[in-house]
């Protein structure tokens, strides 16, 4: 995919996530070889050409910016001011068994936060894209606004560890509390995927334990998005992100929000 030093960040963003996914796409079902990364954790030969592919479009539009990938680690220096974040295929797992829940994520992290960011679904040709003022959903060449909505009721939850806030909150725990079950329908889709749903309306709200970090490859994009669209994202408790206890939750108005953060904080007070 051809992009110039002319572009915006947010087309640059754009372009990167669908050079990405085209690999993704074009690799799926085929034989990958597996890299150890441990604990469980690995990367397949389609990460890695993804993010190659990633990594050839930011070169090509911004040599001077310094990179983060999910694989090749860091790029440039380590205070530059200007650094992509690139997670080139968040749902290793789901794709090498052959699901086609995974996503593409790039982000633009500045002194500034995050002002550029794109998650692109490899299989639907759809990419979620902020400029970092306003949030949209771009299919083949148009693109339509990112509006949240919790009217599906459907609540992501991440059900992968570690669980650093464990016995005082377990995602799994929200499978049998009563009003969780009254209120809401769960879901598991192991991706950050699920994360830009919340944004585009599909899901009411994601929950993840975790320590999250300013500069996440996996979820910097998707809390881009759904700030721009105007989704309530706080940590686990309701506190700022990146503090305290961590963790993620992302709900598409306050009522939502406020309900699941009620029944987070029970689990913290039943444990005491």
């Amino acid at each position: 995919m051809t992009i110039t030093t002319t572009a915006t960040d947010a087309e640059v963003a754009r372009a990167a996530a669908r050079s990405g996914a085209a690999v993704v796409r074009e690799m799926f079902g085929a034989s990958l070889a597996r890299f150890d990364k441990g604990a469980g954790d690995f990367a397949t030969a389609a990460d890695l050409a993804a993010e190659q592919a990633i990594l050839d479009v930011l070169r090509a539009a911004r040599p001077d910016d310094a990179v983060t990938g999910e694989e090749v680690g860091q790029l440039g220096s380590a205070d530059a001011p200007r650094r992509w974040l690139v997670d080139p295929l968040c749902g290793t797992l789901n794709y090498a068994v052959r699901n086609l829940l995974v996503a593409v994520n790039v982000a633009l992290r500045t002194d500034s936060g995050t002002t550029a960011a794109a998650a692109a679904d490899p299989f639907t040709d759809e990419v979620f894209w902020t400029d970092g003022e306003r949030a949209w959903l771009r299919t083949g060449d148009q693109d339509e606004p990112l509006v949240p909505s919790a009217d599906s009721r459907l609540v992501d939850l991440n059900l992968d560890p570690p669980f650093p806030n464990a016995p005082g909150f377990s995602a799994a725990r929200l499978l049998t509390e009563p009003a969780f079950v009254e209120r809401f329908r769960p879901r598991v889709v192991s991706t950050t995927l699920a994360v830009t749903w919340v944004a585009a309306g599909r899901r009411a709200a994601y929950v993840t334990d975790g320590r999250l970090h300013d500069n996440s490859v996996h979820f910097a994009a998707g809390i881009a998005l759904c700030r721009a669209a105007g989704c309530v994202v706080t940590g686990i408790h309701g506190q700022p992100l990146h503090t305290g206890a961590g963790g993620l939750l992302v709900a598409a108005d306050h009522e939502t929000h406020a309900a699941l953060l009620d029944m987070v904080d029970r689990q913290r007070h039943e444990v005491r």
